[in-house]
């Protein structure tokens, strides 16, 4: 962290960041925390003597400046550059100017979430791009550019043949705002509902399994075997040594 800092200018930062006399110093000191799990030297346990491994970042289009400013540090201080991918933004239910919140339990649909749970959140909080009334509706049609429900159905609704068909009702009036929440929440329930019925058939038996290959995986990307520390069953710290000689 301390490389990347001083290879960024107070001035640089102020320009990537929009930073301001009146903010503290956390924010200003928090931009090389991002910048350096991009490198793999961050990663000694699994990347030890492979320092120009390339690193490929997914993230939402709001880090782009982080991973900017990272491009221009890594060459300087003996690292590839960093490449990203950047997904489209996904807006909380509150509209697309404003983001999900874990203070906030009505600004997103949780895989926790029940189906009234569902129902509720998307009919009473998700954002509307169609008209005050019916009639100006009929009239005017919706503003899909700002619709959450056609937002989130742009994700989560398979069919692209429905999609395109809501789309073009809904714009031109001639669907209702309560008709694309409905088939918004039909589609948020359904995959919810297989997600926590799938989660229900994860036993200890299966959670346990899964963290012993996740350790022979990594076994294999580490350079000392033998004091590779994983935890097992939520109770025991022990090297995988230990653990396939336990009884």
């Amino acid at each position: 962290m301390m490389q990347v800092a001083r290879c960024v200018t107070m001035n640089k930062a102020i320009g990537i960041f929009g930073f301001n006399l009146e903010d503290h110093i956390g924010k200003v000191s928090f931009p090389p925390v991002q910048a350096v799990p991009s490198f793999p030297s961050s990663f000694p346990h699994l990347f030890a003597g492979k320092d120009q491994l390339r690193c490929l970042i997914p993230c939402a289009i709001d880090q782009d400046p982080y991973f900017r400013m990272t491009r221009d540090v890594a060459p300087r201080i003996g690292y590839q550059k960093p490449s990203l991918i950047e997904s489209r933004f996904f807006p909380a239910l509150q509209g697309e100017n404003t983001k999900m919140s874990a203070s906030d339990a009505n600004s997103a649909i949780y895989v926790t979430d029940s189906a009234k749970e569902i129902k509720t959140k998307v009919n009473k909080y998700a954002f509307s791009g169609g008209q005050d009334s019916i009639e100006l509706h009929r009239k005017l049609g919706a503003n899909l550019d700002v619709d959450v429900p056609i937002k989130y159905l742009n994700f989560f609704l398979e069919d692209d043949d429905e999609l395109a068909h809501i789309k073009k009702e809904y714009k031109e009036g001639r669907m209702l705002t309560g008709e694309v929440k409905q088939r918004l929440i039909a589609v948020l329930s359904e995959i919810v509902a297989r997600h926590q019925r799938a989660r229900a058939q994860v036993t200890e038996e299966v959670h346990d399994s899964l963290d012993l290959l996740s350790c022979i995986l990594v076994s294999f990307l580490s350079k000392d075997v033998g004091e590779l520390r994983m935890s097992f069953f939520d109770t025991k710290c022990m090297t995988l040594h230990d653990w396939f000689l336990a009884p």
